[in-house]
Parts: C-alpha cells; structure tokens; sequence
C-alpha cells in the first residue's frame, strides 16, 4: 500500500511492493470496465459484476470456496458482492462476516486525511442489543466532534433521537440515525443525566479523529507509576501522539502499562506494530511482530513479515495491561497476540471481536473501494485463527457512567489492582454474554465506519 511517510510505515521496499501489486490488480481486474480514466462509460452493472468476480477469484482468501454467481444475475453491485462471500463451508474457518465496500470517498477521509463524516456520538448499542427495557448510554464522543462541541459526554442517557425513543431503537436494533450518510444532516437529540433532561440539535460534518484521546500516568494503590494509553484508531495519524505518549511515560519512569483498546477497532499494521515495539525492544526488537498470509495463488510473492521496531523512549516491560471488549477488533488484537510470546500481556474487559484478517483495499473505480478478506495474520509462533476473540484474564463490565480512564472506572481500576498484585475481581455473571459472537456480527454490519474492525497490510 502507499507509503505516507509515517513513522511505522513498513520499509520502503515493501510498500513499493504492495504498490505495484495493487496497482497492477487494480488495472488487470478492472479493464473490463475500461480502468479509471472513464469510469462513467463502463460502470454498467454486468460488467462490474465480471470485475468483482475475477478478483475475487484471484485475491479473495477464501476464492476455493466461494460462490461465484453469474454477472449480471443480481440486481446489485451490494447484492452480488454479498453473494460471492464464503459462507463458512469449511469447519476451520466460519463464514465471512467481515468483507465490506465503501465509497472511495469514505475509504481516503478516514486512512488519508484522519477524518470522519458523523456526529461523532457512539452509543453502547452493542451492549443493550434485545433489551429495550435497558437504558441507552453515550459510550463515546470524539473530541473535535459536533457531538463534543454540543457538550455531550460520556454517561448521558439517549432519551430520543428525532422522537424515536430509545426502546424503539433498541427493538429494532437500529442506530442508523446516528450514522448520516452526508454533512448537513441534523437530528435533535434529548439526553438525560442525573435525572434532568435536555435537547441537543446537532448537524453532522467532516471532523478530525483523534486517534490517541488520551495519555497520562496514574499511581497505584502501592506507588506503582502506569502509564495509561487510549488508542482509538490506528490511523497515520497515530504516530506523532504514540510518540509524545511513551516520551512523557519514559521521563517519569513509568514500570507499568494499561493500553486501552476497548474502541479501537484497528487499522494499519505499522501502526500496531509501532505500538506494540514500545513496550520490550530488548526482547522484541527484529523479532516477527506479524506474518500476513494470502491465498496460496498469491502467497509466494504477497505473504509479508512485519519485525517489531526499536523506537526511542521505549520502555522495558515484562507485563502488559490491555483493557479491552467486543469492539477491540483487528489490528488491536493482532497487537494483543503479537506480544504474547515475549511479554504478559493481562486482558481486562470482556472478549475481543474475533477478526484475524485482513484487507488490501482496491480502488475499483466507479466510486467503490473493496475490502475484501486477502490474508490471515499470525504472531511470531504461527499463532492465529483467534475467531471466537480472546478472553480476558480478569472479566470486568464497563460502567458508562464513569469517564474512561477515571480513578473509578472498572477497567483501568482492575489494571492498577492487578498491578499491586490483587487478584481478578469476580465476574458478574452478565459480564459474559454467551449470545455475544452474534450480537457482534449484528453489530459489525451496521458499524460506525471507524469502528468496523479493519487491518490493512501497510
């Protein structure tokens, strides 16, 4: 893929690699659509149709076991590619929830320029999913989002949106309200907060992300110095605040760390790779942070090793905290299973997503970008295939009440615990939701755009 400059980018030969396969695979499987220079006179249905099934032929992980119906016997583009998707035949491997396209609009605002279209408001959706009679918290809101300008916080209760009360949406499982389509959407909001209601009008815009909320060093019960570290996407534009982040915790000495991946649900591998470098360089420096494994068509010439890095202001850890829960997805768990063989790594929260795959996103041309399953990734040990997600060492339910990262959030307060050497807290028994891996898939398909679950080899 391009290679912006980033710090964590993958080296130069690599990216130039990655580049040109894509870009021959771009011309190759779109040349029946006449390419990218006239989009408008080639972009019928059928032929669409024939590209999308050739690359999937080619490129798709799964291609021996994939569908193929004929172009043109669909009535859309969404319908036939959701028609071409494995369907979990093989008992290795379940079916594809993950694949997915976009707008190639949607696709370069959020890894090009580090933006997002929305309100910026996320509610704890997944959490309430077939219990209306639960009430609906805001779980998060973007720091540059007008959902932030409007003074909404997390903890506040979704009353209604544009009327529709929270039960309904609840019931029916639909949030799509809060995911408008295009900026100058508005939608009135009333909210509720110790027991006193308000309205909020709010107009959907392009805003920046803010990729790295917060970071700071917290104490012990026992004088332990921890550095705290939310990750909310691994974009690009991670870089420069990781860097300020484990600067500050290397001047105070720091000798524990809690990264907070509850909401990342991934991104670019030399982001996590970059983070995950931090934590041990002595013993993970030149090791294999990441192996990215193609189809066996493409596997001799696109399998990739990704080596951990040895950045300035690293620490020197032998433990790790991951605060985590469903929507820890990706690129975020594949920095979880990366530094399992080199370091503890202590997981506190509920269980991860499950998505041990990746895309090399193509640019199709009319408008379309597909992200479609191209590998598996595995750590240095050859460990992968993690799809029911990994468990966490200590179970612990969010409270939304509370800020994250505050002295009385469950899950950063069960880190520092551990930390001075308090064993797990005892689970409530509805932290584990045995109906979880489908509420998640529930979720994914409806998912904020940043929060889907991606990991793209680059």
């Amino acid at each position: 893929m391009m290679n912006r400059g980033a710090r964590f980018s993958p080296n130069h030969r690599r990216d130039t690699r990655l580049r040109l396969w894509l870009a021959s695979l771009a011309l190759s499987v779109l040349s029946a659509c006449g390419g990218y220079d006239s989009p408008t006179a080639s972009c019928d249905l059928v032929s669409r149709q024939a590209g999308l099934r050739a690359y999937f032929n080619d490129w798709y992980f799964w291609y021996a076991l994939s569908p193929y119906p004929e172009p043109g016997s669909l009535p859309t583009i969404d319908a036939y590619f959701n028609a071409l998707l494995y369907t979990g035949t093989d008992p290795i491997f379940p079916a594809d929830r993950w694949s997915f396209h976009q707008s190639t609009e949607s696709f370069n605002r959020f890894f090009g320029a580090g933006q997002l279209l929305g309100y910026g408001l996320y509610v704890a959706d997944l959490e309430v999913a077939g219990t209306p009679t639960q009430p609906l918290y805001v779980r998060y809101v973007e720091p540059q989002s007008p959902a932030a300008a409007a003074g909404i916080t997390r903890g506040d209760q979704i009353v209604s949106v544009n009327g529709r009360t929270a039960a309904d949406m609840i019931a029916a499982n639909d949030f799509s309200v809060l995911s408008p389509q295009q900026a100058g959407t508005s939608i009135d909001v009333v909210l509720m907060n110790n027991a006193a209601q308000r309205t909020v009008s709010l107009t959907s815009a392009i805003f920046a992300l803010t990729p790295v909320p917060s970071s700071r060093v917290v104490t012990t019960t026992a004088g332990k110095k921890m550095g705290y570290l939310v990750v909310k996407d691994m974009i690009d534009q991670a870089g420069p605040p990781l860097v300020a982040a484990f600067q500050d915790f290397a001047a105070q000495g720091v000798t524990e760390l809690a990264i907070d991946l509850r909401y990342s649900g991934g991104g670019l591998v030399s982001v996590g790779r970059g983070l995950a470098s931090y934590v041990n360089p002595s013993v993970t420096a030149g090791q294999t942070y990441a192996s990215l494994l193609f189809n066996v068509k493409r596997a001799a010439l696109n399998n990739t090793r990704f080596l951990f890095r040895s950045p300035t202001n690293a620490l020197s850890l032998t433990r790790v905290y991951v605060l985590q829960g469903a929507r820890t997805c990706s690129t975020s768990e594949q920095v979880i299973n990366a530094l399992r063989p080199f370091v503890i790594v202590v997981q506190i929260g509920d269980t991860t997503c499950g998505r041990p795959v990746g895309f090399a996103p193509l640019e199709g041309g009319c408008g379309e970008t597909y992200n479609v399953v191209n590998f598996e990734t595995v750590n240095s040990n050859g460990e992968g295939r993690y799809f029911d997600g990994f468990a966490p060492t200590c179970e612990v339910a969010e409270d939304f009440t509370q800020p994250m990262g505050a002295d009385a959030d469950p899950l950063l307060s069960t880190a520092r615990d551990h930390a001075d050497g308090i064993a797990c807290p005892v689970a409530a028994a509805s932290v584990r939701d045995p109906a979880l891996a489908a509420k998640v898939r529930r979720w994914m398909q409806g998912a904020p755009e940043d929060e889907r679950g991606v990991m793209i080899p680059r």
